[in-house]
């Protein structure tokens, strides 16, 4: 989606618990094989003991807000994504983090779109400030997401197939045209793809529960991607996620004006995948399309649930690796299946 106007990212953090679960535990209780930790790639990754989901979203947010030097008053917006269970039934987590943090003023909205809600949420704030007009003060809004992959109810090494989870929280600060200079990052474009049929990937032949792991006691993928392979095959699943990669990284490109092989294009900031469903699924797609640097910034910290995107911005900003004018793509993806890129830029000098 092509902007009217550059979104400032003015400051984006990632906040992960100092606690640390191993890949060779799972490996010695028998949940993970060898060979599926070789090819995840990670030694270990972030596991929140005593943080709460909502709290490592907070904790985020402030550390944001505190960097880009806003006062949450300022805030319009304040979107929360996730994708695992937030701690409570029936009950908003948004409006947890905007009254915790003191954003009395904004309006809290939760977004639900599983893996890809951060990008999702970032994708439907920049629309909003960028269609809210320039008005007699700026707009801000505040992208959060959280996730907390515990037991019982979640195995983060044994619950999907190529992916290993890691807790914690994100927050990225977005501010509308008329907000002046000192934004770190530049949101020049979004772009989403979705395949709906896919959705029986999660879904499976299990029947619908009337309560939450009403099916099993465990959150288990595996078991509803073995069943849908079997009926659907794999080929289906290949051609579209290759396609769908292809189509949101030409239209982020088109959506910012710039040529696959831009010299100002500097990297491809990939999913929090395992190694060899990077390598095998996005990677190589992506050297077809553009001559953008991969980078893996998931090996230290796991898939983040809802939090790959904006993980990648803070990554981004925090390395300083964007010289003035240079460009990354910023990918995710999530059941569904969605994909999006953001497409960002140092502001120019």
């Amino acid at each position: 989606m092509r902007l009217a106007e550059p979104v400032g990212i003015t400051a984006a953090t990632l906040w992960l618990p100092e606690e640390r679960d191993r890949a060779e535990r799972a490996v010695r209780e028998g949940r993970l094989t060898p060979r599926h930790a070789r090819d995840l790639g990670h030694e270990d990754v972030p596991a929140a003991v005593e943080e709460t989901a909502p709290d490592m979203a907070v904790a985020a947010a402030g550390r944001a807000l505190r960097t880009a030097g806003i006062e949450p008053k300022e805030l319009d917006l304040v979107l929360h994504a996730s994708m695992y269970y937030q701690g409570h039934d029936l009950w908003s987590p948004a409006h947890y983090i905007a009254h915790r943090i003191g954003a009395d003023r904004a309006l809290p909205v939760g977004i639900q779109q599983i893996c890809n809600g951060g990008s999702t949420a970032v994708q439907l704030a920049s629309t909003y400030l960028t269609a809210s007009g320039g008005g007699a003060s700026p707009r801000r809004a505040l992208v959060t997401t959280a996730d907390r992959f515990t037991a019982p109810g979640f195995d983060r090494w044994a619950s999907d197939y190529g992916v290993a989870y890691g807790d914690g929280g994100t927050a990225v600060v977005l501010s509308g045209p008329g907000a002046g200079t000192g934004h770190g990052l530049l949101l020049r474009s979004t772009a989403s793809t979705a395949a709906s049929d896919l959705e029986a990937m999660h879904r499976g032949v299990d029947p619908f529960a009337p309560v939450s792991r009403g099916v099993r006691d465990r959150v288990d993928m595996r078991v509803t991607k073995r069943a849908y392979l079997r009926e659907h095959g794999n080929e289906r699943f290949v051609e579209v996620n290759r396609r769908s990669i292809r189509t949101i990284t030409a239209d982020a490109l088109d959506g910012a004006g710039m040529h696959p092989r831009d010299p100002r294009l500097r990297y491809a900031v990939l999913p929090r995948f395992g190694r060899k469903t990077l390598q095998e699924s996005w990677i190589a797609v992506l050297a077809e399309e553009t001559s953008a640097e991969p980078l893996d910034f998931g090996r230290t910290t796991g898939h983040l649930g809802a939090g790959d995107a904006v993980a990648g911005l803070a990554d981004l900003l925090t390395a300083d690796l964007l010289a003035p004018g240079e460009a990354a793509l910023v990918f995710s993806a999530g059941a569904g299946f969605t994909w999006s890129c953001l497409l960002v830029q140092a502001p120019p000098r």
